[in-house]
């Protein structure tokens, strides 16, 4: 009973953090409707998505190492768990570096978007969008490190949303910056940087 309710309340919060996360990152679409109050809700917005739902999500993964859901599928992979938490580290480093980076470039910004904030600098002149390249792996640690093939399946339904939250940020980058942010996404690719030319 407790996995059954514990992975409704993981699909619940997933999708709750998806909407609140998509809403958060529409400000200036958002400041067309109700004005400069816009900025502050968006910062709601994802303080809920990408703050409470997130971890409520994160929570469901770690409960559901000890309740997994009685399905037909192996609760471990077929290789002892240390090698699982070898590839979970592996995942995770990078990934966590990449968003400490990230955040650094940002600043507040990542949490709080404020209508005053210029574009970023940093890591964020080689691709787009470093922090999702960075977050969005670290789902698939957590699946390694609990040595769980559904939550490693389950997993890949975020990359979709990942996917989308980016498409729609810079959907709203270019009606707030303009042609300036038009030209640096011809300038700059969105996930995979390009190799350097070589002189």
């Amino acid at each position: 009973m407790i996995a059954i309710i514990n992975f409704i309340v993981m699909v619940v919060a997933g999708a709750l953090m998806t909407i609140f996360y998509l809403m958060s990152v529409r400000p200036a679409a958002l400041e067309q409707k109700i004005g400069e109050r816009a900025y502050k809700r968006s910062a709601t917005y994802r303080m809920i998505g990408g703050g409470i739902f997130i971890f409520v999500v994160m929570a469901n993964y770690i409960i559901y190492y000890f309740y997994p859901l009685p399905i037909p599928l192996a609760r471990t992979f077929p290789w002892p768990h240390w090698i699982s938490a070898i590839i979970a580290v592996l995942i995770a480093v990078p990934g966590l570096t990449l968003m400490i980076v990230s955040g650094r470039a940002t600043g507040e910004e990542a949490m709080i978007p404020k209508k005053e904030h210029t574009m970023y600098g940093g890591i964020y002149q080689k691709i787009r969008h470093p922090m999702a390249v960075g977050e969005l792996p670290l789902w698939f640690a957590i699946a390694f490190a609990e040595h769980s093939p559904f939550l490693m399946i389950f997993s890949l339904v975020w990359i979709p949303v990942w996917y989308w939250w980016c498409v729609a940020e810079e959907k709203d980058l270019l009606l707030r910056y303009g042609e300036s942010y038009a030209e640096y996404c011809r300038q700059v690719p969105r996930f995979i940087p390009r190799r350097r030319q070589k002189a």
